[in-house]
């Protein structure tokens, strides 16, 4: 078995971050469906602004919101372009192509 990239969201930009809150990335459950991402599935964070990564879970959120909550919000700012990545484990002579999902600068998908 080897781990391969599953699906990607593509330069969204951080809509808000929320400290107190218990942990987690919001994502719009639109965009989070179309990337095939279950809520409370697992993700690797990239932030393209300031080369932060972090990993947390999915949590469904509104029209456009992509929110960075808990400890993990200091590593973010509003505004910051970020990748959004889950993996995979398949066999190794299995065929994956991932899903990726590329968004403008209101995180609606092009």
């Amino acid at each position: 078995m080897i781990e391969i990239l599953k699906s990607k969201i593509h330069l969204g930009r951080i809509t808000e971050r929320n400290i107190d809150y218990e942990g987690s990335i919001t994502i719009d459950k639109r965009i989070a469906e179309l990337a095939n991402l279950k809520e409370y599935e697992k993700v690797l964070v990239a932030d393209v602004d300031n080369g932060e990564r972090f990993e947390t879970y999915v949590i469904y959120g509104n029209d456009g919101e992509i929110c960075v909550n808990g400890a993990a919000a200091k590593l973010v700012r509003v505004g910051d372009r970020v990748i959004i990545m889950s993996f995979m484990f398949v066999e190794e002579d299995k065929i994956h192509k991932p899903v990726i999902i590329r968004l403008d600068e209101n995180n609606k998908p092009l």
